[in-house]
């Protein structure tokens, strides 16, 4: 009996996949900002938008026999997208506020992890190579990158940090996270998520700062502009950086017969 290796349909979590997050969370921001308010679609209409493509490409995934770099990164990108223009309309139209919208949100993406854990016995990114897994995995993360918008824009106005200030905090809790990685035993899983969840604030507040105006503490610079540069910048990331698959042990089989 030999055990063999299954290849997970996501990246395997490397110092490249970090870096290629950062950006795809940050043009999530400055992304969902350019079709909701330079547009002036408005939030409602760009969430519809976003979410009609993020339920096509997560379908796409999901039928896709192996993973791939290009399809990943755009189901990731329509996500942070849809996560921006969700948590706008949910904390400014409709009113619930940021505080009020990151506890619901944390809340939402405790509780897919909590399912994800009682229903498969793990939430180990290693694992999703089933649909099951990957509807939880996706729907995770779009709850995930959602948290981050309100959660950033919590620290960035109600907390009064600013933008600067809130990538600077999002930033020293995500050295927390690595350093627990590195030197103590906690749960590779559950930290990978936390990094994940930290990296979308982080994202939120760098594109705040980018594109906002000059007296809310922005640069002022052009969404369309920042977007564009920023998925350039992944693109590159995707050509230079390593991408393959993550992978975990399978069930053991039995050698063919000679």
């Amino acid at each position: 009996m030999t055990e063999r290796e299954v290849l997970s349909k996501v990246p395997a979590v490397t110092l490249g996949f970090w870096i290629i997050k950062i950006l795809a969370t940050t043009l999530g921001e400055t992304g969902g900002d350019t079709v909701s308010m330079t547009m002036n679609l408005g939030y409602l209409s760009s969430t519809f938008i976003f979410l009609g493509v993020l339920a096509v490409l997560v379908i796409a995934q999901i039928m896709a026999k192996r993973f791939s770099a290009w399809l990943y990164w755009a189901t990731i990108i329509a996500s942070t997208t849809a996560g921006t223009t969700m948590a706008d309309f949910a904390t400014r139209s409709v009113g619930i506020g940021y505080a009020g919208g990151s506890a619901i949100l944390l809340v939402s993406v405790l509780a897919v992890l909590m399912f994800w854990q009682l229903s498969e016995k793990s939430i180990s990114v290693d694992t999703v190579n089933t649909p099951r897994v990957e509807i939880f995995y996706w729907v995770a993360i779009t709850f995930s990158q959602t948290l981050g918008t309100a959660l950033g824009d919590w620290m960035a106005d109600d907390a009064g940090v600013g933008f600067l200030g809130g990538a600077g905090v999002f930033a020293a809790a995500l050295a927390v996270v690595a350093g627990l990685y590195f030197w103590t035993s906690i749960s590779r899983a559950m930290l990978f998520w936390a990094a994940f969840i930290l990296t979308r604030p982080l994202g939120a507040t760098v594109g705040d700062f980018l594109d906002k105006p000059l007296d809310h503490g922005g640069l002022a610079l052009s969404r369309p502009i920042a977007s564009a540069v920023l998925f350039a910048l992944i693109i590159a990331g995707i050509f230079l950086l390593p991408q393959k698959a993550g992978s975990h042990p399978g069930k053991s089989v039995a050698p063919p017969a000679s």
